[in-house]
């Protein structure tokens, strides 16, 4: 479950800096009232707690094993 709320948190940052590059317009800055706002800090900050978290799906074994 973990992994997945990091996964999405992660796919919500890449949104979100696609669009910074692309349309030079941050979503989460939009939303919560500006970069410095509370809501766009804790935001920002979840990210980035949810990217390290995700550099451990590197170093994980997900091999499948399948019963035959």
């Amino acid at each position: 479950m973990l992994d997945k709320l990091a996964l999405l948190l992660v796919i919500i940052g890449g949104i979100n800096w696609g669009a910074i590059g692309i349309f030079q317009y941050d979503l989460v800055a939009a939303l919560f009232g500006g970069q410095d706002a509370l809501g766009s800090r804790i935001v920002y900050t979840l990210v980035a707690l949810a990217a390290l978290w995700c550099i451990s799906l590197f170093f994980r074994d997900t091999a499948v094993t399948q019963d035959t």
